[in-house]
């Protein structure tokens, strides 16, 4: 123990891309300050970074054979209250075992994105700076060397990005080592957390009249002064600062006059930034329950009942009511005097959602994703962790939300693939979710009309309980869905189409009838990519294996993996032809075919290209339900989650580029966007139609998901992988090596075959590769692949675990268990 009786050794997990942690000691001057939790400033190598505590020790692990005089200190103590709490410690600690991912990088993760302190070289001004300051002559005032010495001494201490930020020079580094030299400036590492500050504003109220009761304290006011205390009486005794000055027509000077005289008090407060402020919440209807959901909500509230660990799959069709169940669910955990929590795919359907939980549960509710601006998302974020806010709704990062007394977990459209991280740390939301739910003794819902294999694997085996929700409220029925077989369509009309008579015919009518469509093609942009007729060459990306696909409103051809762009050419740039031709279509070229056949129809576009400004998205769908939009047209995210009464009619253009990609999950998520986007049809009073136009009419999945057959796909779809080898019956995991070098990319993964095969002796794992990634080459680097199987997820990971000790570069291995695509 230290002086102080804390213990003299600290546990830190780094963001580096290392899964071990390392051992620090404890200034004396720290103390028992240092808690399990808190963020520190560590020396790594020869960098600062930002770590981690994740225990700490009394003495050194003697197992690590090292010197206790080699243990370097901690630099800075970031936190005095730890920002990790003890649940969210233990969680980010399953997932790196689990997913074999770097703790630190799990741990930053799992904060805020403005929590995530950075380490910042930090300027200050010597005594002997100033000294020499005060000396120079008149004639060298105006140096870079005096000016940032000046710059120190008026302003204070300064980050090497602001000094050069105002300098707005490249020679401030070398200025910088000059002036360490000389002794007149100190450079010191310190952590910047300027991004996760609590807002705070400036109010005015009336100071209590016995504080100013005295006669000369009223007297001699000026007419500003008595503006100031008319508008504050009028407000009830308290504005705003800025408020009050634009009311009273007054200076901030006056105001500060009237503090002086006792008459008013000037205090600065934390105020929140509310994601949902001026939002319009929409109405709470009176929903009585039918049967299905009445008994799957009796399910639910009696495991709420007994806190204790329950995991359900609520398997509803679309349009069966399920977030009726998730709503109520919610205010029976509340009554219990625990949170929930809900997790949805994507950002666009958080404003859905969180309108219609603000209305039920009012501010107790919290919103995160990561469209919130750093400030919004920090106010959430505490407002979390001091338990005031009891339900919290977000994307795929809500998962470590600090909640207080967790019981409930909904995750809304749990087979979607956007619950995957897909870059490191790599891990799934969803599964994470349910061991939250277990580590907490909580409840979870995972809810799905098109629940993924292994989730409806996990309730055949008992592992979930299964609950079904076979019916539409209402008694509605499913949307009728018809194939349209393209193969015909280009034997009728002679050449290739992309809207076919059928489709265009149901528009028509539909438009007729004064009622909306909705037309989804799950690719963007105007063109799939450009083809010289004369040479056969594809305009591609430099940077990566894929071609670059045709923007006409931009007039640029971008590349959707590194977002490289460029201009198009006029002629083919290995064979000079001017025989140039746009191939395939995308919702941009749908959207101006739309507009050519009726341009009566007011048609509107979702996809990531119209999104991109913050609220676009809801924008555009709030118009929709409103109907000032007749056809909408988009990508997959127009395919879950909405409820549009005057939709009755879908048009799928096409889903065989999907059937086509190399991936064994190929048909499922087909099943899956076709059955899903065919629900947003018929949810009114009219009944839905669903147009399906594919050149592969006979594909399972696309024969099923127009039955609307979860059932047979299922029974189909579990025989293919069981019979290959595949998850739910294998675990799988993806090895991928990379390196702007081909041929050191072969050799190292060569050479991690090699470790891999020598420890498999020992397991029984199938290993596959190494071999080129299906995309071989993505922003600039190569992409070498190696698979591995087991039946035991944990004979998998030890396989991989004492392959890469053999290893000596891993940050060039990306391992990803659980892959959801192999490209």
């Amino acid at each position: 123990m230290n002086g102080q009786g804390a213990p003299p050794y600290v546990e830190v997990a780094v963001p580096l891309g290392v899964r071990r942690t390392f051992t620090y000691r404890l200034p004396l001057a720290i103390g028992n300050a240092a808690q399990v939790g808190a963020r520190v400033r560590v020396t790594f190598g020869k960098q600062q970074v930002t770590g981690y505590i994740v225990a700490l020790h009394d003495e050194l692990d003697r197992a690590l054979e090292v010197d206790a005089r080699e243990v370097r200190e901690i630099e800075e103590l970031i936190d005095a209250e730890p920002l990790i709490t003890p649940e969210i410690l233990e969680l980010t600690r399953w997932i790196s075992d689990y997913y074999l991912a770097p703790w630190g990088e799990v741990l930053k993760a799992a904060l805020p994105a403005g929590a995530n302190a950075r380490i910042e070289r930090v300027l200050a001004i010597t005594t002997e700076g100033r000294d020499e300051l005060a000396r120079l002559p008149e004639r060298r005032a105006l140096t870079l060397k005096a000016q940032l010495l000046r710059m120190l001494a008026e302003q204070g201490p300064m980050t090497v990005r602001q000094a050069q930020r105002t300098l707005g020079t490249a020679r401030v580094a070398r200025i910088l080592a000059e002036l360490e030299r000389a002794g007149w400036i100190s450079i010191k590492h310190q952590a910047q957390n300027a991004a996760a500050r609590a807002k705070r504003r400036k109010f005015v109220r009336l100071a209590p009249i016995e504080e100013h009761a005295a006669p000369d304290a009223a007297r001699a006011l000026t007419a500003a002064q008595t503006r100031v205390i008319e508008a504050l009486i009028a407000a009830d005794g308290e504005l705003p600062f800025t408020e009050l000055t634009e009311r009273a027509r007054a200076s901030a000077s006056t105001i500060a006059t009237l503090e002086r005289k006792g008459i008013v008090k000037i205090e600065a407060r934390e105020v929140r930034r509310d994601p949902l402020a001026g939002v319009e919440l929409p109405p709470l209807p009176d929903i009585e329950l039918n049967r299905a959901q009445r008994e799957a909500l009796d399910q639910i509230t009696a495991a709420l009942d007994q806190r204790r660990y329950a995991a359900f799959l609520l398997h509803g069709i679309t349009g069966s009511g399920k977030t009726e169940i998730y709503i109520r669910a919610m205010r029976a955990c509340l009554e219990h005097g625990r949170s929930a929590l809900m997790l949805v795919p994507e950002i666009a359907l958080t404003p859905v959602f969180s309108r219609r939980l603000r209305a039920h549960f009012g501010d107790r509710v919290a919103i995160l994703h990561s469209s919130l601006s750093a400030g919004e998302r920090f106010d959430e974020w505490m407002r979390i962790r001091r338990a005031e806010a009891r339900v919290v709704i977000g994307t795929r990062s809500a998962l470590f939300a600090p909640v207080q007394d967790l019981g409930l977990i909904v995750v809304d459209e749990e087979h979607d693939t956007s619950y995957r991280q897909q870059e490191s740390p790599f891990y799934h939301a969803r599964d994470a979710a349910v061991m939250r739910a277990h580590k907490e003794r909580a409840t979870i819902i995972l809810g799905s009309a098109t629940p993924s294999l292994e989730s409806f694997h996990n309730a055949q085996t008992g592992k979930y309980r299964y609950i079904h929700l076979p019916e539409r409220v209402g008694g509605r029925p499913l949307a009728q869905a018809e194939v349209i077989d393209m193969r015909a369509v280009f034997a009728r009309r002679g050449r290739e189409e992309a809207l076919s008579d059928e489709l265009l015919e149901a528009l028509e009518e539909t438009l007729a009838r004064r009622e909306q469509a909705i037309i989804l093609l799950n690719r963007r942009g105007y063109a799939n990519f450009i083809l010289c007729r004369a040479c056969g060459e594809r305009i591609g990306c430099p940077q990566c294996d894929v071609t670059l696909t045709y923007h006409k409103r931009e007039r640029a051809l971008l590349c959707h993996y590194c977002n490289f762009r460029r201009r198009p050419p006029a002629r083919c740039p290995m064979c000079q032809s001017q025989h140039l031709h746009l191939v395939g279509e995308g919702t941009e070229k749908i959207e101006d075919l739309l507009q050519a056949h009726f341009p009566r129809a007011r048609t509107a576009r979702l996809d990531r290209d119209t999104t991109a400004r913050r609220r676009a998205y809801e924008q555009t769908i709030m118009r929709f339900a409103a109907h000032e939009i007749d056809i909408l047209v988009g990508t997959q995210m127009i395919a879950k989650g909405h409820d549009f009464p005057k939709v009755t009619l879908v048009g799928v253009v096409s889903v065989d580029a999907g059937l086509a990609l190399p991936d064994f999950r190929a048909a499922e998520r087909t099943f899956q966007l076709i059955t899903q986007v065919a629900g947003r049809a018929g949810r009114g009073d009219r009944r839905g139609r669903v147009l399906i136009q594919t050149y592969h009419p006979e594909h399972y999945a696309i024969r099923f998901a127009c039955a609307q057959d979860y059932a047979n796909f299922y029974r189909h779809e579990i025989e293919y992988r069981k019979a290959f080898g595949y998850p739910p019956f294998f675990a799988l995991a993806s090895l991928l090596i990379q390196d702007d070098d081909l041929g050191r990319a072969v050799k190292r993964a060569e050479k991690l075959r090699r470790a891999l095969d020598r420890a498999n002796r020992d397991h029984n794992c199938r290993l596959l590769g190494p071999a080129p990634a299906p995309i071989a080459r993505l922003r600039g680097q190569h992409r070498i692949q190696i698979l591995a199987k087991a039946r035991r997820r944990a004979s998998l990971r030890s396989l991989i675990d004492l392959a890469l000790a053999e290893t000596d570069d891993l940050d060039r291995v990306s391992v990803e268990i659980d892959p959801l695509h192999l490209m």
